[in-house]
């Protein structure tokens, strides 16, 4: 195959990817309200948790506003890159995934570039986000917006990574809603996303360590350095290694007609 191939067959899923999403505009309000809520009415009663302590990348106090954000935009792409895993295998069996895989093109790389291109969906909606966070005083700096793409979509490509590599081997995907709860909550929560690490110290040592250890917490990390113009190179390289680790798991394990769906049976 040459090089003009793959690049059509790259541009052709991005494109189908966006008029998807064009296609479902009510899912993209909705995956907004939710950070939305979090930021304005969660964040209203915990105002008080940060200002008491200036912590990297801050160099001055902030709001609790401002320290939830990034943690924010990750769970933007966190849920939107379960949905979309669920979405590729759904797609796998009954819809344009079938067709995909007949290509002569290496499964892996139209595995990669259709992760890429839901990434690329979820980075969209964590730019959203950020400007209408702005009526709320989250005001990161102006090259922030910029610095922080390539963090965006490295975790956009490792959550949608550990989605797939999830549903791949669930064996019936009308239990794959059931077991993301037993996924997103616990990564989401036991990471750095809504409180610093260093309180979850104090409160608890053992958890702590659980979120040093959550791959989401680094993920996180790096999305908040990245945003205030600062350089974390542990949470790039965590983030980056655990990445390289899911995918080759992911598309290694990806088989046609290997989960049941309402009632069929795997071939």
């Amino acid at each position: 195959m040459s090089p003009a191939q793959y690049w059509h067959c790259f541009v052709g899923i991005q494109t189908r990817e966006w008029l998807r999403f064009w296609q479902q505009r009510t899912r993209f309000a909705s995956a907004l309200v939710r950070p939305l809520l979090w930021l304005v009415v969660f964040a209203a009663g915990f105002r008080a948790v940060l200002g008491i302590s200036i912590i990297p990348p801050y160099d001055t106090y902030i709001t609790y506003e401002t320290y939830i954000a990034p943690g924010l935009c990750g769970m933007i792409i966190l849920f939107n890159s379960m949905q979309g895993a669920l979405s590729m295998v759904y797609d796998r069996e009954l819809g344009s995934m079938r067709v995909l895989l007949m290509s002569p093109l290496p499964r892996p790389f139209l595995l990669v570039t259709k992760l890429l291109a839901m990434g690329v969906v979820s980075v969209g909606q964590v730019y959203v986000f950020l400007v209408l966070a702005l009526l709320v005083d989250v005001e990161p700096p102006l090259w922030g917006y910029l610095a922080v793409l390539p963090a965006l979509v490295l975790t956009s490509l490792m959550l949608g990574a550990l989605g797939l590599l999830i549903a791949t081997w669930i064996k019936q995907l009308e239990n794959f809603a059931g077991v993301m709860n037993f996924v997103i909550f616990p990564m989401f929560f036991m990471s750095s996303a809504l409180y610093p690490l260093w309180r979850m110290n104090e409160a608890s040592p053992w958890l702590y360590w659980i979120c040093q250890f959550n791959p989401f917490t680094h993920a996180v990390e790096a999305i908040r350095f990245s945003l205030y113009l600062e350089w974390n190179p542990m949470a790039y390289g965590i983030t980056a290694a655990i990445t390289v680790v899911l995918t080759l798991l992911a598309t290694a394990g990806f088989r046609p007609q290997r989960t049941r769906i309402l009632g069929t049976k795997p071939a």
